[in-house]
């Protein structure tokens, strides 16, 4: 079997992370989160990529959380957002009083529409909030122009795009600020939870910097400037994040390497209703390798039988999630069609040539069954 999720996934790293384990345990400082590694971190991914902040904090949704707060979102507001996507695209927003509108996706990149957020923009409209999918960045300058025009924040959800790139400027500073998730399987997964705010604005950063740690300022301990949060970072995850940074640009490149042997070996399914998601280099980030079916159910059941894992995506929109029947309120016929064919196929960078065209061949010897008289 080929898994979606590889249980070997850090395999290589085991001995350098216990030795970094031994090391933070037994230093002289005992201080294990917050400290100076989580320091050095975010001043090597502020250099890398030209921000004027980053701030580790405990998760990618705490990160969306605390921009959304440092941006003054509560009641009263709304904050539009893509129908296809994660729940913390939704519940980061509810849980601060505001109301998400959903906006339906495009039906390439199954990232959110431009048009189609527009015509949800009302004098309550305080945030766009336009989320990177799979293997593809929003359109960030229709967003940037449109967020200008109207007055609005940008809020970059980049959670699943660290390392992608649009036109020449990186996932996560189109917007005022954006997010990154380092859970174990995105593009700079480590060993637990952990995210990061990115952003252009000093202030911004500033701001969250406080939130993440019970409203402190970092200087003086237990004088609370605002209400905040925990989200504190952990020094050994740092430590960890620090040894795989200088080998993240040749993972991504990896996986882009994959991504485009899939692409070529894929484009000529359209008969089969199989069509791959786009290629190329400019605004792709390939966390994750989505296929649209017809027939997804099918490919799906076929490719266990070949051993192939896969993995189904949010099989259905946010707002005919429970959780947030409340505020769905319209129509979202793309993003209902993305759930019905959404299918994921292991995109992992250790996957070796003899397994990535063992999937392919799999995908390729899919003939579906033929549709029952007066169905499509």
């Amino acid at each position: 079997m080929v898994p979606f999720f590889p249980d070997d996934l850090f395999a290589a790293d085991r001995e350098v992370l216990l030795d970094l384990l031994y090391e933070l345990g037994t230093g002289p400082a005992q201080r294990f989160i917050l400290g100076e590694h989580t320091a050095r971190f975010e001043r090597e991914l502020r250099e890398q990529l030209g921000a004027a902040d980053v701030v580790a904090c405990s998760s990618g949704t705490s990160a969306l959380t605390m921009l959304l707060h440092a941006m003054d979102v509560g009641p009263g507001d709304e904050v539009i957002t893509p129908a296809f996507g994660c729940a913390p695209l939704a519940s980061t927003v509810v849980n601060l009083g505001a109301r998400p509108v959903f906006a339906d996706i495009d039906p390439v990149t199954m990232t959110m529409d431009p048009e189609q957020a527009e015509r949800l923009i009302s004098p309550r409209t305080k945030v766009l909030l336009p989320a990177h999918m799979f293997s593809a960045m929003a359109d960030m300058p229709a967003f940037t122009d449109l967020a200008a025009r109207h007055g609005l924040r940008l809020l970059e959800d980049s959670a699943v795009a660290q390392g992608g790139v649009l036109d020449g400027r990186p996932a996560g500073l189109w917007g005022e600020a954006g997010v990154y998730s380092f859970v174990q399987v995105k593009t700079f997964g480590g060993i637990g939870e952990g995210g990061a705010v990115v952003t252009k604005d000093p202030g911004l950063g500033r701001a969250v910097r406080m939130l993440r740690n019970h409203g402190q300022d970092g200087r003086t301990r237990f004088r609370h400037h605002r209400i905040g949060y925990n989200s504190r970072f952990d020094e050994l995850m740092a430590l960890f994040q620090l040894h795989r940074l200088p080998g993240l640009p040749e993972r991504l490149e990896r996986r882009a390497h994959l991504a485009a042997y899939y692409n070529a070996r894929f484009e000529p399914l359209a008969a089969q209703g199989i069509r791959p998601p786009p290629g190329g280099r400019n605004g792709r980030c390939y966390y994750v390798y989505c296929l649209r079916a017809t027939r997804r159910d099918e490919l799906r059941a076929h490719l266990a039988r070949q051993g192939v894992g896969t993995h189904v995506y949010y099989p259905r929109p946010l707002p005919r999630q429970p959780a947030f029947a409340s505020w769905a309120t319209g129509s979202w016929p793309q993003a209902e069609l993305a759930s019905r064919e959404i299918l994921a196929l292991p995109i992992y960078p250790h996957l070796t040539d003899a397994q990535v065209e063992r999937i392919a061949d799999a995908v390729c010897s899919f003939v579906p069954a033929p549709a029952p008289a007066g169905t499509r």
